[in-house]
Formats: structure tokens, sequence, C-alpha cells
């Protein structure tokens, strides 16, 4: 149950599902008033130690398999397009609602999986049933107008506030949306993981309404620089002092680390206080 607490901000604490598991192994620093957040990140421990079989099947202790029974694939029909999503939860009564857009190469199967990138899906899956949310992972072809026009189907398709987690090219799609009217009223939030820099998103309808926005980035990422993106990060908290942006930096960590270490308790609970 979502519950709301009156402080600065409303917060919302969810209900949790493994915490202790999944929660950020150690907080190195903390800077920017709590803005910019390094974390701890151990290959050996936290892939290693982690998987029964490394980056491929996580140990079950860190899976609950009973979410499958509330998930499904869906073909959800669009201007004669059929997009392949997988889906858990009702859409249509959801208190909210959260999107993964994958990366390059990838499809709804990624999204999905309950024993890839350390069980974190999995966790993902369960907090939103738990919390009476839904989650979608559509199966994205492109990552052009096309692909952005299948995901504004999705946000546009149901009620909840939509939070919109774009992971590395799929970030691409968020960039797009963040600039689209009518989507840009239905988010809740942004979550770019690993991400490709686009410093036109600090210029964006969603920046101009102040959606809340949540960075995670390994800091060995070969394919899209931290430091570039920490730019992006930088230029959307000076548009505004207390802009909700949170910056979390995964110490040594590669470009498929925030799918696996980004804390889906913390950062719902992030962008649905604000």
């Amino acid at each position: 149950m979502l519950l709301a607490v009156s402080t600065g901000v409303s917060a919302v604490e969810l209900r949790g599902h493994k915490d202790r598991l999944f929660a950020y192994p150690g907080i190195l620093s903390v800077a920017e008033k709590g803005s910019f957040i390094v974390v701890d990140y151990d290959k050996q421990r936290d892939i290693h130690r982690r998987d029964a079989e490394p980056e491929r099947r996580v140990q079950s202790k860190y899976v609950s398999l009973a979410v499958r029974r509330q998930s499904r694939v869906a073909l959800h029909e669009a201007g004669g397009r059929a997009i392949e999503t997988g889906v858990t939860g009702d859409y249509s009564k959801a208190r909210f609602a959260v999107i993964f857009v994958h990366g390059r190469g990838g499809d709804q199967r990624l999204g999905m999986n309950d024993h890839t990138f350390g069980g974190n899906f999995n966790r993902l899956k369960n907090l939103t049933a738990l919390n009476g949310g839904a989650y979608l992972a559509p199966s994205v072809k492109s990552f052009d107008e096309a692909g952005a026009a299948d995901v504004r189907e999705l946000v546009l398709a149901g009620r909840a506030p939509v939070v919109l987690a774009c992971a590395s090219m799929g970030s691409m799609i968020c960039s797009k949306l963040a600039n689209d009217p009518a989507v840009v009223p239905r988010l809740a939030g942004m979550v770019l993981m690993g991400g490709a820099p686009d410093m036109g998103i600090a210029r964006s309808t969603a920046v101009k309404a102040r959606v809340p926005i949540v960075f995670t980035h390994g800091s060995y990422d070969t394919v899209y620089d931290w430091q570039d993106q920490k730019s992006v990060f930088d230029l959307i908290r000076r548009s505004s002092g207390d802009y909700p942006a949170q910056f979390v930096l995964f110490n040594t960590g590669s470009h498929g680390t925030p799918m696996r270490m980004t804390d889906w308790k913390q950062t719902l609970e992030y962008v649905l206080s604000r």
C-alpha cells in the first residue's frame, strides 16, 4: 500500500520486497544536498557471489516467482501496429505504472526475465504488484520517432501516473517523449539507466514541468561516459536549485550495472514523492 506522510514533500513509502538483498550495498559518498550518490559496486560480490550462473541466472533467494501469475505477454494495437508487451498487474486499475524501455538488441523478454540482472526485474515486478501498480515492458523495434510513438501509445493507454524507465539506447525514447505535450502530464518521473547523454532534455517540456528524474550509471561505462551524463544532470539541477533530480553512480560499474543494481524501492519512492 502507498502511504502518504506530510513532510517537506509528500513522502511515499512502498511496501518492500527483499529489501535487504537489493538495497545499495554501501554508500561511498553523498554530495550536492543528497542528490549525487556514489554507491559501492564489486563485481565479485555483486555478480559472482550473487548469481548461480554469472550474468545468466541469479540465486533462487533473490526471486519470487509467484508474481508470474499476474504476468503475461500482450499485444497492444496502436496505429495499425501491434506492440508486444510484457505486463504484470492490471494497467487499467493501477495506482501507478512503470514502463521499461530496453536498449539496442533487446525486446520485452529482457524486462520480464526473472533470473538475469541479479533478479532485479523480478523485484521490480513484485514491487509494482505488491503496491497496486502495473509494470509494462514493450518490445521497441526502433529508437526513432516510430519507436517513441509506440511507447507513447502505451503511456496514454492507461490512467495511472507513469514512471518511464529507459536503459541504454532506450533513453532516446525518454528524451523524445520528454517533449510530448500529451505524455508529460502523465509522467510521475523518469529513470535513465546507463543512458545516452542528451543535453536537450534539460530544456524539455518535462523539465519545465519539474518531472522527477533519476540517473543511474556505472563509472566504468565504456558505451556512454558517466561524466557526460552527469553534465546533463548538472544542467537540469541548475535550472532550479531544488529540482527533483538524483544521480546514482556505481563505482567501477559497467554499462549493464544499473539494470542489476538500481534499488527500485528507493528509486520509485523518490520519484513518487515529488
